[in-house]
């Protein structure tokens, strides 16, 4: 009897255990204590975005004459993404805007040809207002990004492409979009790639159980940014597990039908 409890006290035991450790491996910014009520953060300044080459931009101007500006908010570029929304739904979402050709440039309808990578929007924006001017009287110019894409592979209950109507977006935005890490997704070793205009690439190790990673300069994503969730060893160990059990069930199955083959045989010969 007391042999009996104590292994179902070990079993409990066993079990409380296990429970805590996957509960400590799912937890975001565990640095932070749970008594302390307020966390100081540093201001972390965000950097917008420079406009590259293959970027689709979004150029709408206005004047008092709606009719007269009207072909320079259709673009000369209409493609279908095949990808997620930023509402998270799968399927393919089409891109009306100007293409930044291999030079840097877009071409306006009646204005002409426009430098404008290596600029943000904000700096286009004025640019292209000033250029307008000498068309139009006293033109309103809005642009923004058509195809601020993030890449989220890995580890997430969504992953896929997701297409962003707000080029101020943060790293836990996009996890959001994509409908969080799995439970066996690896919290301290999530993998951004990001891709400069000078055709230069970096892969940066994030670490979201750390509370630092909303200071860090890769907080904020950038477009065309890949972002890769690694699988936990606990996934590993059970996938193998599985596939071990699979080959286990397999092969006692091929053994007794060769069993049963070796009886029919047998037989037949008596």
């Amino acid at each position: 009897m007391n042999i009996r409890c104590s292994l179902s006290c070990l079993v409990f035991f066993l079990i409380f255990l296990t429970s805590c450790s996957s509960i400590k491996n799912i937890k975001y910014f565990k640095n932070v204590a749970d008594t302390v009520k307020r966390v100081q953060l540093d201001d972390l300044p965000f950097i917008e975005p420079k406009i590259q080459t293959d970027d689709i931009l979004s150029v709408s101007i206005q004047t008092a004459d709606p009719y007269s500006t009207q072909s320079l908010t259709m673009g000369n570029l209409q493609s279908a993404a095949v990808g997620n929304t930023t509402a998270g739904s799968t399927g393919s979402q089409t891109i009306a805007g100007y293409l930044v050709d291999s030079q840097g440039n877009i071409e306006l309808p009646i204005i002409g040809k426009v430098h404008v990578a290596g600029l943000t929007t904000e700096q286009s924006r004025e640019l292209i207002r000033d250029k307008a001017s000498e068309f139009y009287k006293k033109p309103s110019v809005n642009i923004r990004f058509a195809n601020f894409k993030i890449t989220i592979l890995g580890e997430v209950n969504k992953p896929g492409t997701y297409v962003i109507s707000n080029e101020k977006v943060n790293l836990l935005d996009a996890l959001g979009q994509a409908g969080d890490l799995t439970i066996y997704g690896k919290r301290e070793n999530v993998t951004l790639i990001r891709r400069y205009d000078t055709g230069k690439r970096e892969l940066v190790h994030l670490d979201l159980t750390n509370s630092q990673i909303l200071n860090s300069p890769y907080y904020y994503l950038r477009q065309n940014d890949y972002i890769y969730v690694e699988a936990s060893k606990s996934k590993i160990a059970s996938s193998d597990a599985i596939q071990n059990r699979n080959i286990s069930i397999i092969t006692a199955i091929g053994a007794s039908l060769i069993s049963v083959l070796a009886i029919l045989l047998s037989t037949n010969k008596l």
